[in-house]
């Protein structure tokens, strides 16, 4: 039988990146904080809670920060005082020091259990579902003696990921919840879920992040965004978490290459592309060409945009960008030629990919596409 690989990363979390049970604020997302609080202080806790929005907004800081809050928080009713009932919170934020804090920071808190996609151990690799068995253990976490008032929290990240069984066998705890238990479901895509699942949860729906926000989240992170979080922003559509993943792996110097090509323009700047296609066709570079062809989409969908609006948009997110949108894409006639050229691509990109073909080639025959855009 294979063993787990040591350094496969956790499925709920940015390679690189601080874990978002790690995460010290949460930023951007006041709305959804709120709503749970007053959901609290009036003693109106659902059982199962679903938190949705785009993919990176902090969901999963926000799903922890609620675990860390409802294990370390009496109920409103129980104040252990007789002195009345205490103000209700006006924030899930728990001292670092309490001790369910550093008990859910050492991994070691009983009364909290995260659900997540897990590693085939025949395979030794991630899973791409969660798989039922995830789900029955829930039943041994929920019988388990109570301790701390009995209160359990459960955390499924991401709830789309779960395949049948699983989202059947989790649907059958939402009909018949155990006493004292909150589940809290993170959805990038409620609508993948059953509709019995979505029925059965209270929603919170999370927004996107501001430049400001952004910069303030990737610093919390570790990361020092500087006069790169506007880009970073429009890049990421407002997800810290895609903005992430930009800033750790070069993106922001990827898009200002693609830009660069796509000025240079009828007239394609041949050896730079060669340069781009060589490095993307490197040994362990599959990473680095997802994203670049991920990054060209964002590119031809700009420029399709620029074409259809008659303005570049209002944010660089590289260098000269404004100015080589304008050129390429004057008119609605050529926002639709850019808008035609994307789905081309990206549908060519996709099953090259499937199909194994040499990235080099991928990357080379995609510019020359693009090429032959510019000149009709």
């Amino acid at each position: 039988m294979a063993t787990t690989a040591p350094d496969i990363q956790p499925a709920d979390q940015v390679n690189g990146a601080p874990h978002p049970s790690e995460a010290g604020q949460l930023i951007g997302q006041d709305a959804a904080q709120h709503a749970f609080l007053d959901a609290f202080a009036c003693a109106r806790l659902h059982h199962a809670w679903m938190l949705t929005g785009p993919r990176g907004v902090g969901k999963a800081t926000l799903a922890w920060a609620i675990a860390r809050f409802l294990l370390a928080t009496p109920d409103p009713t129980d104040d252990g005082s007789m002195f009345g009932a205490p103000p209700p919170p006006t924030t899930l934020h728990i001292d670092p020091d309490h001790p369910v804090a550093r008990r859910i920071a050492a991994r070691a808190e009983p009364g909290l259990k995260s659900i997540t996609r897990t590693v085939n151990e025949k395979t030794g690799r991630m899973r791409d579902q969660i798989v039922v068995e995830d789900i029955r253990r829930l039943a041994s976490f929920f019988q388990m003696s109570a301790t701390d008032g009995g209160r359990r929290v459960v955390i499924v990240d991401a709830a789309d990921d779960m395949n049948t069984q699983a989202a059947n066998a989790l649907l059958k705890m939402l009909e018949e919840p155990p006493a004292r238990a909150t589940i809290l479901l993170i959805s990038h895509q409620p609508s993948r879920l059953l509709p019995t699942i979505r029925s059965r949860c209270r929603t919170l729906r999370l927004g996107t992040l501001s430049p400001d926000q952004m910069a303030q989240s990737m610093s919390q992170a570790g990361i020092d965004a500087g006069n790169n979080a506007a880009a970073l922003a429009e890049l990421s559509a407002g997800s810290v978490g895609e903005a992430l993943r930009l800033s750790l792996s070069g993106g922001l110097q990827i898009y200002a290459e693609i830009i660069g090509l796509l000025g240079s323009l009828p007239n394609l700047d041949r050896a730079r592309t060669l340069k781009l296609a060589e490095a993307a066709a490197q040994r362990g570079a599959a990473d680095k060409l997802d994203l670049l062809f991920v990054l060209l989409d964002i590119a031809l969908g700009r420029l399709a945009r620029t074409g259809a609006t008659g303005s570049p948009p209002t944010t660089q997110a590289a260098p000269h960008e404004s100015t080589v949108l304008a050129r390429l894409a004057p008119d609605a006639r050529a926002a639709r030629g850019w808008a035609t050229i994307q789905q081309q691509v990206s549908a060519r990109a996709a099953h090259g990919r499937a199909v194994n073909l040499d990235p080099a080639a991928l990357v080379l025959d995609t510019f020359f596409k693009l090429q032959q855009q510019a000149i009709s």
